[in-house]
């Protein structure tokens, strides 16, 4: 029993039935549906402030160790640089050798040089190196750019400044992090319009932004479905917009007027904590915008995510 039921409970216990009206009792049991669904939002607020806590330390968890792989990175990287050139240096000088090899011929000394270019192929040698640097350097772009949108993604203002940010830049940042979420289940089709910058909280839009895509990837039932991203602004709503569609299994229209509500969720136990939409709605409320979606059983679903340009917290 809660500490409303309790409450209410000695309440009534603490007056004799005698003397109790039944305008009295009603006011009473009134009073103790009130007390108990009060601390029922009082239950759901702490979880979701439990649940906002814990994704804070994730993105500052997050952004730590992008900050601390990104060094190493940029080490790596700018070595590539250098020893594309020492190679290239060594190739020349490789080549000098292989003209003075000529005018050797004949001689012990060019003997072996050719059994030594023979037996460490160096052909082959040539021609692989250049290839392996190249694929080298490719894979550590790659990662120094995962490490970039993972700190783009997971920017941890402590005081919640709000900046100028392009939301399609941060929907791309968080498309890399959710990709493996996402690889195996769809492909991703991008439509984007024109749109400019918007004054916003760019972390959150982006937790919103991981929520949606996540959503999508989970609604595909089929083999392989298509998750679409669409953005576009109104210039005279002073508005943008990004939306995140799917083809898959859609949403009841039973259902369609809860999945804001926080613990709701139609997925497995382990699968969802039914707050994520729930968060979404509350960022974009932050933002004086709007979370709309329509969807069709069978057919999928679209989000759509409007923010004004300008922001409440631009004077």
């Amino acid at each position: 029993m809660t500490v409303s039921e309790l409450l209410a409970a000695s309440a009534i216990a603490a007056v004799p039935a005698t003397d109790l009206t039944q305008e009295q009792v009603r006011e009473l049991l009134l009073a103790h549906g009130a007390l108990k669904e009060a601390n029922g939002k009082l239950s759901e607020a702490q979880d979701k402030l439990v649940q906002s806590e814990k994704l804070a330390s994730i993105g500052q968890l997050a952004a730590g160790v992008a900050h601390e792989i990104n060094n190493p990175i940029g080490y790596i990287f700018s070595n590539f640089g250098t020893l594309e050139k020492y190679l290239a240096d060594l190739f020349e000088m490789l080549a000098g050798y292989q003209a003075a090899e000529v005018d050797m011929a004949g001689t012990p000394s060019a003997a072996k040089l050719k059994a030594l270019r023979e037996r460490i192929e160096l052909d082959f040698l040539k021609e692989d190196i250049p290839t392996l640097m190249a694929e080298s350097k490719e894979g550590i772009t790659r990662v120094r750019k995962i490490v970039q949108d993972l700190k783009d993604f997971s920017r941890v203002d402590a005081h919640q400044e709000w900046v100028w940010s392009s939301l399609q830049q941060g929907i791309d940042s968080t498309l890399n992090i959710v990709n493996n979420e996402i690889k195996y289940k769809a492909e991703v089709v991008k439509e984007y319009g024109v749109l400019p910058d918007v004054y916003c909280l760019p972390s959150e839009l982006n937790q919103v932004f991981m929520n949606l895509l996540v959503n999508a990837a989970h609604a595909i039932t089929a083999e392989r479905g298509t998750i679409t991203i669409r953005s576009g602004s109104d210039a005279a709503a002073a508005t943008a917009w990004i939306e995140v569609s799917d083809n898959g299994a859609g949403i009841p229209k039973e259902n369609l007027t809860r999945i804001f509500d926080p613990f709701f969720t139609t997925k497995p136990v382990g699968k969802g904590t039914g707050l994520g939409l729930s968060l979404s709605y509350g960022i974009v409320r932050k933002h004086h915008g709007q979370l709309d979606v329509r969807s069709e059983v069978g057919l999928g679903t679209t989000f759509r995510v409007t923010v004004p340009v300008k922001g409440p917290a631009l004077p």
